[in-house]
């Protein structure tokens, strides 16, 4: 939880039933389960500012999912009948993870869609040949988002580092020429509107020749920050009427996600991709049984997904 030197109210985020001032928590409750999560470990080859997932090439805090391990939750799916659709894949940067391959062919051969969220880099340029091989045998099944920070090489470069965006283009490039259901991550965190926002990254696309429409919301997906030390006001009950947001809208009403902590035995299962660490969110290792309501008890929750407006989910 957050620091001593944060701005955020001490008093917040304390109390999963009651918020600071006494009123009853915003609770949301799994309606469909759409959306299986996995993070495939906190390892990723560039280090970014502010990245809620702390990810960089020392951060080892989620080890990487195995194979078998995946392969465990998706016969849960098929042996309790579960209507999922779709499996993602996060990090860290999940092409790093030695099964990524071998998990995204299981996945696809049990004719689920699959979602990879990627920075684009050498760890799936890397992978070119496999990965072009399961898109060939499986046209139309396989998302890659890539996180482009800003459309302009210098802001891009602020976030991810020097010398990150050539590769990020090669990336996309490659992707691009090869026909990949392909979608955009920016972050919202210049000072510009979402309309310029988009116009940019429109340009950009067209320079580049990528065939991402900056207007859809669900291939240019635009997310707001995310800073748990940045004072956020708690969401209640009453906030779903007052701010016109149905609960169900909510990413942890369809999605959950796995995780595994560096040196436990086995993974767990929490609501969402925004909270890898908070053990408070884990619910339990059988994704069965993680169908419980989910108290809107952290930063996250209220800034993203019920203020933001914003999911991780493709659609």
């Amino acid at each position: 939880m957050p620091d001593h030197n944060s701005a955020l109210d001490p008093r917040k985020f304390r109390d999963p039933h009651l918020t600071a001032d006494g009123q009853e928590r915003a609770v949301v409750a799994l309606t469909h389960l759409r959306t299986l999560w996995f993070n495939t470990g906190s390892l990723c080859n560039i280090t970014c500012v502010n990245c809620y997932m702390e990810s960089s090439p020392k951060n080892d805090a989620l080890a990487y999912m195995t194979l078998d391990e995946v392969r465990s939750y998706l016969d849960e799916i098929h042996q309790d009948g579960m209507q999922v659709e779709e499996i993602a894949f996060t990090g860290g940067e999940p092409f790093m993870n030695p099964d990524i391959i071998e998990m995204l062919s299981d996945v696809l051969a049990r004719d689920f869609k699959a979602l990879v969220l990627t920075n684009a880099m050498k760890p799936m340029l890397n992978k070119r040949a496999p990965l072009l091989a399961l898109h060939q045998r499986y046209p139309g099944a396989l998302s890659i988002r890539v996180s482009i920070d800003h459309f302009t090489r210098q802001r891009h470069e602020d976030i991810r580092g020097k010398d990150t965006w050539a590769p990020m283009i090669e990336g996309l490039r490659w992707l691009a020429e090869n026909d990949f259901q392909l979608a955009v991550a920016g972050r919202t965190c210049w000072d510009e509107s979402e309309d310029d926002a988009r116009r940019g990254y429109g340009a950009l696309f067209a320079d580049e020749q990528i065939p991402v429409d900056a207007e859809n919301t669900a291939k240019l997906v635009l997310f707001p920050e995310m800073d748990i030390n940045v004072d956020v006001p708690e969401i209640t009950t009453k906030c779903w009427d007052i701010l016109g947001v149905a609960p169900e809208t909510m990413m942890c009403a369809s999605s959950r996600m796995v995780i595994k902590r560096k040196g436990a035995a086995r993974p767990v299962v929490v609501p969402c991709t925004l909270l890898p660490y908070d053990e408070t969110f884990e619910l339990g290792h059988e994704l069965g049984k993680s169908d419980k309501a989910v108290q809107l008890n952290h930063p996250h929750c209220a800034k993203f997904c019920v203020l933001g407006g914003a999911s991780c989910s493709p659609d």
